[in-house]
């Protein structure tokens, strides 16, 4: 049974409930005078049973009144029927774009979870998030709500969802009390990519500000611009192209498919590239498809095309890899970091047996996924994906590329100079991420208190 604290009514606080000082877990538990509000409700793609999601018992004994999702990436919303089902009565909130992706990403995790969870975990059913996706309230962006929980003493509280520019719908959050703003960034992209405008940000003053730290601890100046990030890619994919290889890029179905596809038909519309074939399929599709709905409000307003009007094959219909060698083309597989079972790691061992053939990671890899091991393997040395497992021979080409739906960290810096927070809680990123950007924002403003979010530890705002 919930009880009130009345020693620290109106002491706002913030509580990590998962991994949250790495890439796992993104759950974050926000009490502002008594109305509890989660903050993104994720699960860990590689941990199995209970230790993937967040610990929901440290709120057994608090309020919860609301869930604001701020994107529909498995790490930031995959725990939500999770925390339906042990907490029904609460109301769960996120832009329109959002909800549309969930509905694909969720329902598609479903399968996916009956065999990743163990007997700590009860999956959840198709009828379990029928109903929770029925009852999800949706918002536009900078379209102000209120947030009236159940214990709430009569103040006022609302929230807005700002364009964070990451993937479709994604939304930095602004909660409004009478004696604290908070600013939630989700994962946030300042600058435009490909389909996508830069980061929208609130302009008032802001108390906290929880932020994440992805890229903190990578020198912008040492992996170049956008620009030029891209004349290296068309450089590389003519090449291959050039000796009738294929190119095998891992792409993440939600994001990172629909940024690619757009970025590689724009430069064969522009003659930069030769036309080849492009091989999608599976989940990925379904996305572009709702990115498409929303082509005329949440895309860059300069796009002449949707991206079902992209030339596509069928990735799922090739029965035979040697296709790939008689028709040579550019294959955008998922996972995004090449985990154990999927598309682009089973392709990739048939990619390794081909000199003029590539492999292109176009983002963030984990270090201890199979992806890793690929963006690092160097040409004629051996590769395995476990201590029994057989070994290949990396005959093809591999080199990385930095499309990054995260801000750099001078990017990051940037956020922070906007908005003149009293206090930055850093999240989402690894030990010397975070070190560095703390030391930049104390070196720069000792004004600024500076906390780390680190799992299940309180910071009183």
């Amino acid at each position: 049974m919930y009880q009130t604290d009345l020693t620290n009514y109106h002491k706002s606080y913030f509580l990590p409930l998962g991994r949250a000082d790495n890439f796992g877990v993104n759950c974050f538990y926000l009490n502002i005078a008594d109305t509890g509000i989660i903050l993104d409700c994720g699960i860990h793609p590689r941990i199995k049973g209970i230790n993937a999601i967040p610990d929901f018992s440290l709120l057994n004994d608090k309020p919860v009144d609301f869930v604001l999702i701020s994107h529909a990436h498995q790490d930031h919303i995959g725990s939500l029927p999770f925390l339906v089902r042990q907490f029904p009565h609460v109301r769960v909130l996120m832009t329109h774009a959002t909800l549309a992706i969930a509905r694909l990403m969720l329902k598609n995790a479903t399968a996916i979870l009956q065999k990743r969870l163990d007997e700590t975990l009860t999956p959840y059913s198709f009828d379990e998030l029928d109903m929770l996706l029925k009852s999800v309230i949706t918002f536009n962006y900078e379209e102000k709500f209120e947030l009236k929980g159940r214990h709430n003493f009569e103040q006022r509280i609302y929230g807005r969802f700002y364009d964070a520019g990451h993937i479709l719908g994604s939304a930095g959050i602004l909660i409004e009390s009478e004696n604290e703003n908070v600013f939630y960034s989700g994962d946030i992209k300042l600058s435009e990519q490909t389909l996508l405008e830069g980061a929208k940000l609130p302009d008032k003053k802001i108390n906290t500000l929880i932020l994440e730290a992805t890229y903190g601890s990578t020198d912008t100046n040492l992996i170049g611009t956008r620009e030029s990030e891209i004349k290296r890619f068309t450089d590389s994919i003519n090449k291959v192209l050039a000796e009738n290889g294929s190119i095998l890029c891992p792409v993440f179905a939600l994001g990172k498919t629909q940024e690619i596809l757009s970025l590689i038909y724009e430069l064969m519309e522009t003659k930069k590239i030769p036309e080849t074939a492009i091989y999608t399929g599976g989940l990925g599709r379904g996305i572009s498809h709702v990115y498409d709905r929303y082509k005329f409000t949440l895309w860059k307003r300069n796009k002449p095309y949707s991206l079902k009007t992209i030339p596509q094959e069928n990735l799922y219909r090739i029965k035979r890899l040697e296709h790939f060698k008689r028709y040579p083309g550019i294959v955008l597989a998922s996972s995004g970091m090449m985990v154990n079972d999927t598309v682009s790691f089973e392709l990739s061992k048939f990619w390794f047996k081909f000199n003029n053939f590539a492999i292109f990671p176009v983002g963030y890899m984990d270090p201890e996924t199979p992806g890793y091991l690929v963006l690092n393997a160097k040409k004629n040395s051996d590769i395995s994906f476990s201590e029994e497992g057989p070994v290949y021979k990396v005959n093809c080409n591999i080199e990385s590329f930095r499309f990054s739906a995260h801000s750099t960290r001078e990017e990051l810096i940037q956020i922070i100079n906007k908005l003149n927070p009293d206090r930055v809680i850093l999240m989402h990123g690894d030990e010397e991420a975070v070190d560095w950007m703390g030391y930049e924002i104390l070196s720069s403003n000792k004004n600024i208190k500076v906390n780390l979010a680190e799992g299940f530890k309180k910071i009183i705002l």
